[in-house]
């Protein structure tokens, strides 16, 4: 059965240590992003992608929207393997369509390739003694490249292991560091997927790997990206991704309060 917990609570239920640190970028500003790249490992791309179920989202939320989105992703990769500097380079991921006659139709040329740049490590990298040093090291170092080629730096905060939920709070701890030591925005991911559990966990939001996300686990994360890089409630968004009414309903609320309590707002 559902429980009402906030998130505080909703943490202490789970065994997890809560984050110490709040903060300090809270928000992206206006306008938000209209082209956001992800770069990440396979927390992005199971489910045919969380960043296609956040344009669902924002197409729901605003169908007029002109919101866009890659994905660069390499399974099991720590940040530290993708080259950000490559992927910003002015045209290095213009998209194209194949036209009725076979002609390549490209995309308008953009000011700058991406707007914001969404970034998760490895989901040990930020605890592991020996990967720790280098997480922190990557996020400053990629981040400012970020913010050389005009974009705004994003930390995606991974979730605990379905077996480990004492992860919740040292990676929240150390993703909420990360963010405010370069001056990137941090996803709450981490933090929606302990409510989750802690409320309700007959909603299944793991795969059976304990590892990666279900559906929901997606769904669940990608509510949480659109509150907090977009500032959109993801309450009462009629895009539900084939989940049951309630179970969508559910995820939307979760992700709403966890945002709403990480950021204080």
């Amino acid at each position: 059965m559902e429980r009402p917990l906030s998130l505080l609570v909703a943490l202490l239920l789970s065994g997890a240590p809560l984050a110490q640190t709040a903060p300090t970028v809270k928000t992206l500003g206006t306008p938000p992003p209209a082209n956001a790249l992800y770069v990440g490992h396979s927390f992005f791309y199971f489910n045919n992608g969380l960043p296609t179920i956040v344009a669902h989202l924002l197409d729901g939320a605003d169908p007029k929207n002109d919101f866009h989105f890659r994905m660069v992703t390499i399974g099991g990769a720590q940040l530290a393997w993708h080259d950000i500097g490559a992927y910003l380079r002015p045209g290095a991921m213009q998209g194209f369509r194949v036209g009725a006659d076979n002609a390549l139709v490209f995309e308008k040329p953009r000011q700058r390739s991406f707007d914001a740049v969404i970034m998760m490590d490895c989901s040990q990298c930020p605890i592991h003694p020996q990967l720790k040093a280098a997480f922190h090291e990557t996020v400053r170092k990629d981040s400012e490249l970020v913010v050389e080629h005009g974009a705004k730096p994003v930390l995606f905060m991974t979730w605990a292991y379905k077996d480990k939920p004492d992860m919740t709070g040292r990676v929240a701890e150390e993703y909420t560091l990360a963010g405010n030591e370069s001056g990137a925005l941090v996803i709450p991911a981490g933090l929606a997927f302990a409510a989750a559990m802690s409320r309700n966990p007959s909603v299944e939001i793991y795969d059976p790997d304990k590892r990666h996300p279900s559906y929901a686990g997606s769904y669940l994360a990608a509510c949480v990206v659109i509150a907090t890089v977009y500032g959109k409630d993801p309450v009462g968004n009629p895009y539900r991704a084939g989940l049951e009414p309630k179970t969508a309903a559910f995820l939307q609320q979760v992700a709403a309060d966890t945002v709403r309590e990480y950021f204080g707002r």
